[in-house]
């Protein structure tokens, strides 16, 4: 069973037309699994985390009783975007499991939706915030290879703490971008094949092959993010993640959880910092 599905064009040739849709039970199951495996791991096999130092109690003197972590801007877009991503996922997939409706429509307008949050993200976080702290520095790949080491039970020196966002939360993101670009580059495209009142509907922009890969490459992009927003949705449920997940709501989260995760150091706050002041340092 190939994970392609292919079609004669008018002219003879053999081209793809879309991915093979049992995929996307593929990535619902690699999700569930993931989710699974990672429960019984936290529960059954984890250990205490260790880091190398504590905070002076002069730094934790001068923090805010509420640590700012995201400001209005960015938590707006990423709701938006919440809602945009889900109702792609639902209009482009339900129909392939036996759910018929009218889904084109709501599948291009929430595709416009998520387009406009990602370049209005995109200007945000380069003008507007720390463009790097959502990127892997060299402390962690550092710490990342210390946690190894000493997962293997090799000595090894203690990791330092996270900056505002782990490397686990860095290399997720990075997925997600590419999956994200590739679903709405090849989705703008698409939208020349059908009737918007937005773009002019031009079917021949490209020929069938061309059309047949972005095709695969949109749908495979698509299956992947069922999969991966199973798990950012478990993470974010998660007893120890939860204050994560009300700083996405409220902008802030605790002085406590602050320091018990993060080096201030790395992540620095000012004592007047606001959550409508927040900078992704």
């Amino acid at each position: 069973m190939g994970i392609l599905e292919w079609a004669t064009s008018p002219w003879g040739r053999h081209v793809p037309i879309h991915i093979a849709w049992f995929l996307i039970w593929v990535s619902l199951i690699a999700g569930l699994l993931f989710l699974i495996v990672h429960a019984i791991y936290i529960r059954y096999f984890a250990k205490e985390k260790e880091f190398v130092r504590e905070s002076s109690p002069e730094l934790v003197a001068r923090l805010p009783e509420r640590i700012p972590r995201h400001s209005l801007a960015a938590r707006l877009f990423h709701w938006i975007m919440a809602v945009a991503m889900f109702t792609l996922l639902f209009t482009a997939f339900l129909p392939k499991v036996g759910v018929q409706f009218n889904w084109v429509t709501y599948h291009w307008i929430a595709g416009v939706m998520l387009t406009i949050s990602i370049v209005f993200h995109i200007i945000h976080a380069s003008f507007f915030l720390d463009f790097w702290s959502i990127w892997p520095d060299k402390t962690d790949l550092e710490d990342a290879w210390k946690k190894v080491q000493r997962f293997f039970g090799k000595s090894a020196p203690l990791p330092r703490k996270s900056a505002k966002y782990p490397l686990d939360n860095k290399l997720y993101h990075g997925v997600i971008i590419l999956c994200g670009l590739a679903v709405v580059l090849t989705g703008v495209f698409m939208m020349f094949r059908i009737r918007t009142g937005i773009l002019p509907r031009n079917p021949y922009l490209f020929g069938d092959m061309t059309w047949g890969l972005m095709y695969v490459l949109h749908g495979l992009a698509g299956v992947g993010l069922i999969a991966l927003v199973i798990v950012h949705v478990y993470f974010a449920v998660r007893p120890e993640k939860l204050a994560i997940t009300e700083s996405m709501i409220f902008g802030s989260m605790s002085r406590d959880f602050y320091l018990k995760e993060h080096d201030p150091e790395r992540w620095v706050i000012e004592a007047s910092a606001s959550p409508s002041r927040e900078r992704r340092s």
